[in-house]
């Protein structure tokens, strides 16, 4: 059966492939666990300047940074890391380089765990897939658990239906954690993103769908909940 809490970390890095990934998808989460006490930290590996809905005109890459910085704040996060990869091909950069850039952020953050997409990229995108395999290879290494955000499969199904949206969700028994949510914090966040949060995009149908609940699969499982490397610090 599924838990209906986020594990007691104290401190969480969320590892997303572009900004506004922290809001339309993990804003929910993320603020549930600063409202818990987390520090909460993201790392972001592109720019979005592809990756883009073009709602508003302007430099992308530098506008998306000011978005970011601006949902960041009203999601209560603590410290957002925004780097440079090229947006809509992160699977084309090393494995190891994007690994070795959650390592520094684990390290910097002191993060406990990790939260990202599911390995599958939810959403079709390879990025979100790309972004949650470094944060896995970091996490291994470290000795670190990683929850991925999923979507049940019927509304993966719905959104594939409505919208031709290749998103991949997961059956009940396949997700460890159902998280009942308050979205006010999160709508406010995606509000700051009004190059992404376009009219009819897929994200309200989506937020529509998933109600008041967000859904959770472990990617690692790591140390035990609580447990510390020696001394008290990440390994």
């Amino acid at each position: 059966m599924p838990v209906t809490t986020l594990p007691s970390w104290r401190s969480v890095l969320a590892v997303v492939a572009h900004p506004d990934d922290e809001s339309f998808a993990l804003g929910a989460v993320l603020a549930s666990s600063a409202a818990a006490g987390a520090r909460v930290s993201v790392l972001c590996l592109t720019r979005g300047e592809a990756s883009t809905l073009h709602g508003v005109a302007g430099d992308l890459a530098e506008l998306r940074a000011r978005e970011l910085a601006d949902a960041a704040e009203v999601l209560g996060l603590d410290a957002v890391t925004l780097l440079d990869h090229p947006d809509g091909a992160l699977q084309d950069v090393p494995a190891d380089r994007l690994a070795d850039d959650v390592q520094r952020a684990v390290r910097a953050a002191d993060a406990d765990g990790l939260v990202g997409f599911d390995l599958t990229g939810v959403t079709g995108h390879a990025d979100h897939a790309a972004a949650t395999a470094a944060a896995v290879r970091a996490a291994v290494r470290l000795d670190l658990p990683v929850l991925g955000w999923t979507v049940p499969r019927t509304v993966a199904e719905r959104l594939r239906v409505e919208y031709g949206a290749p998103f991949v969700g997961h059956d009940d028994a396949d997700i460890d954690v159902v998280l009942t949510v308050e979205r006010t914090l999160q709508r406010r966040a995606v509000a700051c993103h009004p190059s992404q949060a376009v009219p009819g995009s897929v994200l309200w149908r989506r937020l529509e769908l998933l109600g008041e609940h967000e859904y959770l699969r472990w990617q690692v499982r790591g140390r035990p909940e609580g447990a510390r490397a020696p001394g008290g610090g990440i390994a």
